[in-house]
């Protein structure tokens, strides 16, 4: 009896510290990062943050031009220069940016988002002189040439063929965004098409350079290990030279129209193991209040096994192998995106009506405190995790600067999702989630397609796919440099 005793007063502590310590984790203040904020004369905006914790240092360049500034017709412009910033320039030879990194024991990417595009380093400190002219260099003097313009034109090709055209739901997710917007440049994927890039000049793709990559247009973010007036007296030595081009910066001003009702696309194509559904629904931009409420929300929808997605589709109901939620948050606007990928004999009505009931739990009842605090944690833990190191650090605060407009928010968004509260995720659920506002797209295989195709049906050949951002389970609506 007395040992019994001790055993549940030991696991009473045990669950009294957890609930302590979690309540704690989900009070937690980051330390402030502290930055300088800078613009050149040619219209260079510069962000700094010294960090002495450890001998490197991170550099990011971001340039205020993704997939939705693509040219019409010529999708995938901004994809290919994520890939051609990586060839040669005036002074430096193909490929020279990696030995300038990787040679020292450091790393080098880039990414093209809708509204971005970024190019990052982290190198030793005592490399960063060097990486601040090499990142000068490349924008003040790549070569837009014939023989970079068509190599990379070709490894962006065999990307869409890998990514797009081979995996069994490749065309899925790129139906999603094909299907969701009407007006706006979302509409167009960020991978770009074959025919479009085939399409494409030479004359086309230095005019978009010249358009977009220029001092005025891009954000300079380094953080780390740095001497802050060694560092202005380098950034104003190598990127002073850079002229700010005549040309006017065009930006995205076409408005989405607000969705009147229901849609309903079938998608068939071959390789499709199994059916899927997707169900769509427009949202506010990436910067509006209600942001972190749709964050919260797809958490507990879909994060992890005790997520209500996975619990009714996967566990109880097993309609569904897969089924995921995701609020895909963007400059002009966003589009949250429930969906599942069938189990085996399942048909994609079974899972519609499953996806459905669980919205609706949601408008008709508060998620619990443990589901809310749950999400917020796993949220808070990946913000906390990415200021871990020098590169997250520097992305953060660029994201912020860019995307949200307010390099402060790198600092103050943490207090903006810790006061998400249960009925602001019912709210955002019942304001943005309805009828009128939603896209139901059924992806099955080709084998099944109607011989005549019915009202709606539309058919994804491997010649005419326009290209895709693979936005669904687990990535979001960037597409990272996979070759050089």
């Amino acid at each position: 009896m007395y040992r019994k005793s001790k055993v549940l007063l030991s696991i009473g502590i045990l669950l009294v510290c957890a609930s302590l310590m979690s309540a704690t984790f989900a009070q937690v203040t980051m330390p402030r990062l502290n930055f300088r904020d800078r613009e050149l004369a040619n219209g260079l905006r510069v962000l700094t943050a010294e960090d002495h914790s450890s001998p490197t240092v991170a550099i990011q360049v971001f340039y205020k031009v993704g997939s939705k500034d693509d040219p019409e017709g010529r999708s995938g412009f901004a994809h290919l220069f994520e890939h051609m910033m990586f060839k040669s320039t005036k002074n430096m030879k193909d490929e020279m940016m990696d030995r300038l990194t990787e040679d020292v024991g450091g790393f080098n990417n880039a990414s093209t988002a809708d509204d971005f595009t970024n190019y990052y380093e982290v190198v030793p400190s005592n490399y960063l002189e060097t990486l601040i002219w090499a990142e000068a260099d490349r924008m003040g003097s790549l070569n837009v040439n014939e023989k970079n313009f068509k190599s990379e034109r070709d490894v962006v090709k065999e990307e869409f063929r890998t990514r797009i055209l081979a995996p069994p739901y490749g065309r899925f997710f790129y139906s999603i965004e094909k299907n969701s917007f009407t007006l706006h440049p979302y509409r167009r994927p960020g991978i770009g098409s074959i025919e479009d890039l085939d399409a494409a000049t030479l004359d086309n793709v230095r005019s978009f350079f010249e358009t977009f990559y220029r001092p005025d247009n891009a954000t300079l973010i380094v953080v780390g290990d740095f001497d802050q007036k060694q560092l202005d007296g380098w950034i104003d030595k190598y990127f002073s030279r850079v002229p700010k081009p005549d040309r006017p910066l065009p930006r995205v001003t076409v408005k989405e129209p607000e969705r009147n009702g229901e849609k309903r696309v079938n998608e068939y194509a071959p390789n499709v193991p199994l059916p899927a559904i997707a169900l769509s629904y427009l949202t506010p931009a990436v910067k509006a209040d209600d942001a972190y409420a749709l964050r919260v929300a797809e958490s507990i929808l879909s994060s992890g096994e005790s997520s209500r997605l996975y619990q009714s589709l996967v566990y109880r109901q097993q309609v569904a192998q897969e089924a995921f939620a995701q609020a895909d948050l963007r400059e002009d606007l966003g589009l949250f995106v429930l969906g599942a990928i069938m189990a085996s004999d399942k048909k994609p009505q079974e899972a519609e009506r499953s996806l459905l009931s669980e919205l609706k739990r949601m408008q008709d009842e508060p998620v619990t405190a443990a589901e809310l605090e749950k999400a917020k944690n796993q949220l808070l833990t990946n913000l906390i995790r990415e200021r871990e190191t020098n590169n997250g650090k520097a992305d953060a605060l660029g994201r912020a600067a860019v995307l949200l407009g307010d390099a402060n928010r790198v600092n103050t968004d943490v207090a903006r999702l810790q006061a998400v509260t249960a009925a602001d995720v019912q709210r955002v659920m019942t304001k943005h989630f309805n009828d009128r506002n939603r896209v139901v797209i059924t992806y099955q295989s080709d084998s099944i397609k109607p011989t005549q195709g019915t009202s709606g049906d539309v058919s994804i050949s491997n010649s005419k796919i326009a290209g895709a951002k693979v936005i669904g389970i687990s990535k979001g609506s960037e597409e990272q440099r996979t070759s050089k």
